[in-house]
């Protein structure tokens, strides 16, 4: 597994689509083979549904309270599987061949 993508997600369901949907265009004929975890926090928006049915490549971890962006991303590491970790925001979006681009990078320039 070359990469593990974490998001930490808490009531933001249209966000959290937008970031998904760009991870799977960029992960798309990239070659990189990744994980994406999303960890909610106890949201009440959907978002856990949304991402169930939308996403089923996406691992969910589920909170029963919020526990915060900082445990919340130790406790997804803790679960993730890649030899990098990518923590992103999930107001964020993947443009082109980042997750790519990114990869290589670390893979050329171990330090």
């Amino acid at each position: 597994m070359d990469l593990s993508i974490i998001i930490v997600s808490w009531n933001v369901k249209p966000l959290l689509r937008l970031c998904l949907d760009s991870i799977q265009r960029g992960l798309e004929g990239s070659g990189v083979v990744a994980e994406t975890i999303v960890f909610d926090n106890s949201s009440t928006d959907g978002s856990p549904q949304m991402v169930r049915e939308g996403f089923p490549w996406v691992c969910l971890m589920e909170s029963q309270v919020n526990l915060g962006f900082t445990k919340g991303n130790n406790l997804a590491i803790a679960a993730s599987e890649g030899r990098y970790i990518f923590l992103l925001n999930p107001d964020t979006e993947v443009v082109g061949d980042a997750l790519r681009l990114m990869v290589e990078h670390m893979d050329s320039h171990p330090r």
